[in-house]
């Protein structure tokens, strides 16, 4: 059994509010004076252990409002006054942060109408405004539902939480962040690049989409869970983006690493309208792996000093001669160097490698956001099914946002939206 303490009734002080009589004959507080009710219960549900004194002290005014003060002659404030009285007190609880407390509810009865009045101050305080959301960040932080009882807020008097309830009120609002997420309007930005990639949930791969606003603001866009980035559900997740409003006519610079399935799916769904830009570290790591160890730092050296140069004719040039090298001494670096090439070289190609390379030259943007989920899911080592993977990585997602930088370069935006109109005007022209 849990110990709780018990809040009196029995302050005097004087009466400051006005009450009402709804149609059904209940109390109720004026449209005006409703905010100031709601806004000092925020204030009390944040002070601990200064909010016990104050929750006593707000009933006892309602009271007051209602019925007078104790043993004096005056009646309520309200319109019917003299028709209220004090009828005793019960057992409640109310909200102090995420913490529950037990506290003794003054009563008030209606003698006309011979009904209870509800005190509108206590239903402000019963409801657990920050309750989910709190228990929802410390789950989410690493703190287990089995440890968040001993880890609650040390005040004494709070019941805590059980660890069957903490899973619950997780479960709750994680789920309304799942909704939050996969339902949000895209329509309301101008979106001018995207970044594509997995990210490992047990024995699933979650795709999630990063949208750069011409603005340079990181929208995470959503996700979808597959076996493999393969094209069917990746296509599946791009046509899902559209119909919630993604905007890609004025053409999209999609980021994403050597997956054969993303690269489809840009296809099937934005066509010529999309400009990728191939991960360079992804196509680098990809080509030294074929190497013996000995030669596996040369060549990356090699390969990256041939990317960082700042134009096109100089960096293809380069790698034409690393061609050259590795075709002596393994033939599938070199399939492996040739299969995509051209698009590793997409920023040179417009122009913008030295402006925004360090941003959109590599998957890093999304690779950068994967870890930071990581922090916060990979601590689950057992996944029970689907949905528990989505609401999870719904509320890793829209926790991190809030936090993304914007990417760097992002002045050189709008030339890059330039860059893409000039190409896509010149694929329709024949020109490339």
């Amino acid at each position: 059994m849990k110990s709780f303490v018990r809040i009196g009734v029995n302050r005097k002080g004087p009466g400051n509010g006005r009450g009402t009589k709804t149609e059904g004959g209940q109390e109720s507080i004026p449209e005006g004076e409703q905010p100031q009710i709601d806004a000092r219960a925020e204030l009390i549900q944040a002070l601990i252990p200064i909010g016990l004194e104050a929750v006593n002290d707000l009933l006892q005014q309602e009271v007051i409002s209602l019925v007078g003060a104790r043993y004096s002659r005056s009646d309520g404030e309200g319109d019917d006054k003299g028709n209220c009285a004090r009828w005793g007190q019960q057992q409640g609880s109310v909200y102090l942060g995420d913490q529950k407390v037990a506290v003794t509810v003054p009563r008030v009865r209606d003698l006309r109408r011979k009904q209870e009045v509800p005190l509108a101050s206590y239903q402000a305080l019963r409801h657990s405004r920050r309750a989910e959301e709190a228990a929802l960040l410390k789950v989410l932080k690493g703190l287990s539902c089995r440890d968040y009882e001993s880890c609650a807020e040390p005040v004494a008097e709070t019941f805590g939480l059980a660890a069957s309830s903490l899973s619950r009120r997780f479960k709750r609002s994680s789920a309304k962040k799942l909704a939050e997420l996969t339902e949000r309007d895209l329509s309301e930005h101008d979106f001018v690049a995207l970044f594509l990639d997995g990210k490992t949930f047990g024995d699933d791969q979650m795709v999630i989409g990063l949208g750069i606003t011409l603005e340079g603001e990181k929208v995470v866009l959503g996700f979808v869970q597959t076996a493999t980035e393969n094209a069917q559900t990746c296509s599946a997740f791009l046509r899902g983006l559209v119909d919630r409003g993604l905007k890609f006519e004025a053409g999209l610079l999609c980021v994403i690493d050597g997956a054969k399935g993303l690269r489809k799916a840009v296809d099937n769904v934005f066509g010529d309208k999309a400009v990728v830009q191939r991960c360079q570290w992804h196509k680098r790591e990809n080509v030294v792996r074929y190497l013996p160890t000995s030669k596996q730092s040369t060549f990356r050296q090699k390969l990256q000093r041939a990317y960082d140069q700042p134009t096109y004719a100089k960096a293809k040039s380069a790698m034409s001669r690393i061609r050259s090298e590795l075709s002596l001494l393994n033939a599938s670096a070199v399939g492996s160097l040739d299969e995509g090439f051209a698009e590793t070289l997409t920023l040179h190609r417009l122009g913008l490698f030295e402006a925004m390379g360090r941003s959109f030259k590599t998957t890093n943007c999304i690779e950068n956001l994967n870890s930071l989920v990581a922090q916060r899911t990979d601590k689950v080592d057992y996944w029970k099914n689907a949905d528990q993977k989505h609401r999870w990585l719904a509320t890793a997602l829209l926790n991190i946002e809030p936090r993304l930088q914007k990417v760097c370069g992002h002045k050189h935006l709008t030339r890059l939206r330039a860059a893409l109109q000039t190409q896509l005007k010149g694929r329709l022209d024949g020109v490339a």
